[in-house]
């Protein structure tokens, strides 16, 4: 069977090719993407050529937050019948190393990721992925709104890290669709006063729009003085970075409370990357690294199901495949109010 793939051939650069897939293998399952969400990693391989230490492979086929539907099922596969509607998980584990045997896959030693150079992602019509990897969704929920699932299960497992005590004080860095999704979903679970760094202006309303108390354009205030002064000099007990860029950390750092907790959602795109230890130790802050999701889809699932309207104005814009490349520049330059944008195909 013939399909269109949108390959990343360069730099800022895509080409759409016509490639042919096989039957799903055993325990495989054969779907028709029908939506895939853009991820700001996707745009670090756009715009710089790597994502953080690890450089693209050309060409290379990027999206890793898909829903669609089943066309076929491999050999020992049961329960997922044509047409069948789900969002795939891009990450495929191996299920025996010591990391996957204790509960952390997201760290599995020999993990492999749909998207990443030699593993394809899904700006494609059709791919085969692991039956084990489809999650189904409800009749109510469009492909467009399945295809938070990835993003949102990645902002609950950093939840896990932010271990929020209810009305503890959170400082966000970054509004775009993690940004976002990590406001809302703090809001969802007791967050007291939640400030958001954010430098575009439609994106700190977008922010408001999720529950975010205060906004900070860090272009017009020196944001840690601003939020030590709102706290009386006390600090936030959390700060989650999703954006880790213009020195987000060391703010995160110096912002937060004697023995807070810094988690850092976001990706930065130095390779080495600058830390402020010595205010860390002397407050005896911790810092955690997040690293995808783990066993957080479902209630990923659960809860935009539960709360459509809340979610809703994320999703702000979506376009076709032949114009991905077009899709990258909008989200890049932050054009025409985009929040979270989507290929459809």
């Amino acid at each position: 069977m013939m399909m269109r793939v949108a390959q990343l051939t360069q730099q800022r650069t895509f080409r759409i090719v016509e490639e042919t897939i096989g039957d799903p293998g055993p325990g495989e399952v054969q779907v028709r993407v029908a939506a895939v969400g853009l991820c700001g990693s996707d745009l670090h391989s756009f715009a710089e050529g790597a994502v953080g230490d690890t450089p693209c492979v050309y060409p290379m086929v990027l999206g890793h937050e898909p829903a669609g539907e089943v066309i076929k099922a491999g050999t020992g596969v049961t329960g997922w019948d044509p047409g069948a509607r789900a969002a795939f998980e891009p990450a495929i584990y191996c299920y025996h190393c010591e990391f996957c045997l204790s509960g952390r896959h997201n760290v599995c030693a020999n993990l492999r990721f749909m998207s990443l150079p030699g593993e394809p992602g899904f700006f494609r019509d059709y791919a085969n992925v692991p039956a084990r990897n489809l999650l189904a969704i409800p009749p109510g929920m469009s492909f467009l709104e399945a295809t938070l699932i990835e993003p949102l299960a990645v902002v609950l497992h950093s939840l896990k890290l932010v271990a929020l005590k209810p009305g503890e004080t959170v400082l966000v860095f970054g509004a775009g669709p993690i940004g976002w999704l990590t406001v809302a979903a703090l809001k969802l679970a007791g967050a007291g006063r939640v400030w958001v760094v954010e430098p575009v202006a439609h994106r700190r309303e977008l922010a408001r729009a999720a529950g975010a108390d205060a906004v900070l354009d860090p272009t017009a205030v020196d944001v840690v003085r601003q939020v030590l002064a709102d706290t009386g000099q006390r600090g936030v007990d959390v700060a989650v970075d999703c954006a880790a860029k213009n020195g987000s950390i060391n703010q995160g750092i110096h912002a937060v409370r004697n023995g807070g907790r810094v988690v850092i959602t976001g990706i930065p795109s130095e390779v080495q990357v600058p830390l402020d230890f010595h205010p860390l130790r002397r407050k005896e802050v911790a810092i955690f690294p997040v690293r995808r999701s783990n066993h957080d889809s479902e209630p990923a699932l659960e809860m935009l199901a539960s709360n459509p309207s809340l979610f809703a104005p994320l999703l702000t814009h979506s376009r076709p495949l032949e114009e991905v490349g077009r899709a990258f520049e909008q989200l890049e330059r932050y054009e025409d109010g985009v929040g979270k944008i989507a290929i459809t195909l």
